[in-house]
């Protein structure tokens, strides 16, 4: 007769549940950029819907520097990290910038405008660079 033993599995887990193969702490950058996008999100609908909360202004500024910082980092894949980083804020406040003196000068200034120009902005800025990317790959 022959004993046949039972072999762990080859994840390394004990067996008594689903093995977890990432590592602890790698999901970390993806649950703050998550965080990220809610509270941009929040702060659009706050400022959009003139709600009266004490956090309308930090939110709001939250999602003036983090829509086109991200449409930003998004074209910026080659750069070093903390290069990506200063680079994309720096144009995000440029964007931000622009886009209030180009109001102040045109004599139409207001918040919900200054919000959704930054927002349209920022939504073509990361299509643009998607699109360009999709074009690049086609090539290749």
């Amino acid at each position: 007769m022959q004993t046949i033993g039972i072999k762990p599995s080859s994840s390394g887990g004990s067996g008594d549940g689903p093995a977890d193969s990432s590592p602890p702490g790698r999901d970390a950058p993806y649950l703050l950029a998550g965080a990220g996008a809610v509270a941009a999100g929040a702060g659009l609908v706050l400022a959009l819907s003139h709600a009266s909360s004490p956090l309308r202004g930090p939110l709001a500024l939250f999602f003036l520097l983090a829509a086109p910082g991200a449409a930003f980092a998004a074209a910026l894949r080659g750069l070093d990290p903390w290069a990506r980083a200063l680079t994309s804020a720096a144009g995000a406040v440029a964007v931000v910038m622009l886009v209030a003196q180009g109001m102040l000068a045109t004599h139409r200034w207001s918040v919900d405008g200054g919000i959704v120009t930054v927002g349209v902005l920022s939504a073509l800025a990361f299509l643009a660079q998607l699109a360009v990317r999709k074009w690049r790959n086609k090539i290749r």
